[in-house]
């Protein structure tokens, strides 16, 4: 009744984890309105997401004016800013997110440059 073996797991394949950059992203943007800078922050993180994780992420965009509690609930100082829900850690880019590589290095989908002299003047 109560006498099931636990099931070796040790040789399938890991889920959920890290795996060679294929991960699901769940983001949110969160903008004021249909401002200009709303607008741009719209569409730069579109075209991000299309260039570097298609079929891979859901982006949900939340006006703070009509949703305001979750502004609220996630306790932000600015808009635009963009949240990276999943993969953890929770991640945010504030912004109108036109600078590609900072957002890049913002999900955590390319390195942040090593910006200190390493050798010998």
């Amino acid at each position: 009744m109560g006498s099931e073996e636990p099931k070796d797991t040790s040789k399938e394949p890991e889920t959920g984890l890290v795996e060679t950059g294929q991960e699901e992203y769940v983001l949110q943007l969160y903008v004021a309105g249909k401002t200009p800078k709303s607008a741009r922050a719209i569409a730069n993180i579109k075209r991000i997401c299309e260039k570097e994780l298609a079929g891979r992420y859901d982006l949900e965009i939340i006006d703070i004016y009509q949703e305001p509690d979750r502004a609220k609930d996630e306790q932000l100082l600015a808009v635009p800013v963009l949240v990276r829900k999943l993969p953890a850690p929770l991640r945010r880019v504030i912004g109108d997110l036109s600078d590609t590589e900072k957002v890049l290095v913002g999900l955590d989908l390319r390195p942040k440059e090593n910006t200190e002299h390493t050798e010998a003047d």
